[in-house]
């Protein structure tokens, strides 16, 4: 019995052993798995393509490789022309401007009513509300500028002004020329009907639209003379350019207005006689003499 249990204390020891060598096999691993089960084989993940795979290869590659520079959901926008947009119509003509082509324009605006006076050639304040007027009754843009546009449409409506129409004749006298006007030559000018006719010897030779002063400038009333001629005269009291100017009386004098062409009768002369036609009055500075008689009268 002794030496059973001697055996005993042996094989427990020996068992013991044994069973502390297979608990430190086991611990040593990764993982614990079932008892009898093949130790499992654990492929390595990479995190990143190898020198010899190519990108995506691999077991963790379930979907197709996908270039770094093309995602597949979002695939890149396809570039449209944009409109381009439609180039603004070219100004042909605008405030300030002078020319044979505005007066053209002036005339065809009269025929359809949207210019109720004389052309002048002038582009002024006139000219502009005559334009907006038109662009306005048209659908087009109220700018006052005759641009491609406006012109072309402007040409589409009219014909070609007459001679008579670019360069119609100012309205005679409304009353009968002054006693003083019927002899000579003479500068007659109207109050009454805000005329001036040169007249040679009774005979009306040409007539223009005049402007007077205010009733602050008056311009004088009587028969005087021009003594004095000035082409590109320039106002030493207002510095304002006073062409064609003819003077009669001190410092008035019948002379070209700007202001007369652009503005009409909304404004007044400091005392002269205002023209707006410059071709007329152009004209008749040439004709014009010192010592030619100026009658002003109502």
């Amino acid at each position: 019995m002794g030496h059973v249990r001697m055996n005993g204390r042996a094989g427990g020891a020996r068992t013991a052993a044994i069973g502390l060598l297979a608990l430190a096999a086991l611990t040593a691993g990764c993982r614990a798995g079932p008892v009898g089960a093949a130790e499992p084989t654990v492929a390595a993940t990479a995190t990143g393509p190898t020198d010899d795979a190519a990108p995506g290869s691999g077991p963790a590659s379930a979907s197709p490789s996908v270039s770094p520079s093309e995602p597949a959901t979002d695939p890149a926008p396809v570039e449209t022309p944009s409109a381009r947009p439609s180039p603004r119509p070219e100004t042909l003509m605008s405030t300030g401007d002078r020319s044979g082509k505005v007066r053209e324009l002036q005339a065809r605006l009269r025929q359809i009513g949207h210019f109720h006076r004389s052309p002048t050639g002038y582009y002024g304040t006139a000219t502009v509300a005559s334009v907006q007027s038109f662009q306005g009754r048209r659908g087009l843009s109220r700018t006052g500028r005759t641009d491609t546009v406006t012109w072309e449409r402007l040409l589409g409506m009219t014909r070609r002004p007459t001679a008579r129409e670019l360069d119609p004749p100012a309205a005679e006298p409304v009353a009968k020329p002054d006693a003083r006007c019927m002899t000579g030559r003479v500068l007659c000018i109207s109050k009454n009907s805000r005329t001036l006719s040169w007249m040679i010897d009774g005979r009306v030779v040409s007539s223009m639209d005049v402007r007077f002063g205010s009733q602050y400038t008056p311009t004088r009333e009587g028969a005087f003379t021009v003594y004095w001629k000035s082409r590109d005269h320039v106002s030493t009291l207002y510095d304002t350019p006073m062409p064609y100017a003819m003077f009669f009386s001190g410092g008035q004098a019948v002379h070209y207005s700007p202001d007369f062409a652009a503005r009409g009768y909304d404004g007044a002369s400091h005392g002269c006689v205002n023209v707006r036609d410059e071709g007329r009055i152009a004209s008749l500075f040439d004709q014009v003499e010192n010592g030619d008689k100026v009658v002003v009268h109502w």
